[in-house]
């Protein structure tokens, strides 16, 4: 059962097509100050905001498993992923677990430290919690282009003077 209410879908700014959804779940992120690559989902349907309660919801076609290699981590994200979203953290996440030894494990919450440290932390409903580095969730390729255009700032900056 879907936690998409109509209610929901009325308020919201909502996306269709992967391509979009692509986009605006990692401007989602970089809004409330997470990693660019903590949601990492594939082949996306939809995906919402309602900015006054800071519902989001994001749909793909099917669920899919992400390894985020930095830190050797798995991790299954359902269908249908939805939270409450505030800078710095993600609250009453569903649709979203985590492979440790054998047992996959459900994750509820995920929050950076109050003034940043560079930890992200993910908790579970049972109260467990993991700390890891934000760059494990970052996506490299934009950092990469960040720096590059800065270079090029930089060389323009030299020719200048």
């Amino acid at each position: 059962m879907s936690l998409v209410t109509e209610e929901h879908r009325a308020k919201a700014e909502m996306y269709h097509g992967d391509e979009l959804c692509q986009e605006k779940s990692k401007q989602l992120l970089k809004e409330i100050a997470m990693p660019n690559g903590l949601l990492p989902l594939k082949d996306m349907e939809e995906c919402g905001y309602v900015r006054e309660t800071g519902f989001v919801w994001l749909k793909q076609k099917k669920s899919s498993t992400h390894k985020f290699e930095k830190i050797g981590k798995l991790v299954s994200y359902a269908p249908e992923v939805t939270a409450q979203v505030e800078l710095g953290k993600i609250k009453k996440l569903t649709g979203v677990k985590t492979k440790e030894l054998l047992v996959w494990v459900t994750l509820s919450d995920i929050y950076q430290d109050d003034p940043p440290t560079g930890k992200i932390t993910f908790k579970t409903p049972a109260g467990l919690f993991r700390s890891f580095p934000v760059s494990a969730f970052e996506i490299e390729e934009e950092a990469k282009d960040a720096k590059e255009n800065d270079q090029v700032k930089e060389a323009i900056q030299v020719k200048e003077v």
